[in-house]
């Protein structure tokens, strides 16, 4: 396979993943500590909505989805697939404990991710695709623009039924 094409297409996937999966998980919701609270008000003072400004502050505070799609691809990478994941997953969840996280994105994320993985492998994707693409993912919701991209995620959590009711 193409590494461009597979970049893109695992980039892709990833995205995917982890978005669906922390706002399945109620990131855009409410913020999970005061850090998130502080990103999300932020960003909605630059323009942006609340809702995707706690998802990112909510992914820049604790081991969420973003955390363990990339975690687990990496360790993919380096040990094998899928005990690579399968043990980015378990050291995910105990990260989520850690942080008295109250949820499992980021186990959920780990987990996915790694079947992703062992399923694509069959036709030529590498793990290398995804640890690439994860970071273009988050480069896109973290790096590029926080008010449109938390514009994005916010229609988003409107559309799944998780935007905030907070003001």
């Amino acid at each position: 396979m193409n590494e461009i094409l597979g970049i893109v297409i695992a980039a892709v996937i990833s995205w995917l993943n982890f978005v669906l999966i922390d706002t399945w998980m109620g990131l855009p919701e409410a913020p999970s500590v005061k850090g998130a609270d502080v990103i999300g008000r932020s960003v909605q003072a630059r323009g942006g909505d609340l809702a995707g400004g706690f998802f990112q502050g909510n992914i820049v505070c604790s081991p969420d989805a973003s955390a363990g799609t990339l975690l687990a691809s990496i360790a993919c990478y380096t040990i094998g697939t899928p005990e690579g994941g399968l043990i980015a997953t378990v050291l995910v969840y105990f990260g989520n404990r850690l942080c008295a996280d109250p949820g499992y994105a980021g186990t959920t994320g780990a987990l996915s991710i790694t079947v992703i993985i062992f399923l694509t492998s069959f036709i030529g994707f590498k793990p290398e695709y995804f640890i690439v693409g994860m970071v273009l993912a988050i480069l896109t919701i973290q790096g590029l623009y926080h008010p449109g991209a938390s514009r994005l995620l916010g229609k988003i959590a409107q559309k799944m039924g998780r935007h905030t009711k907070l003001t």
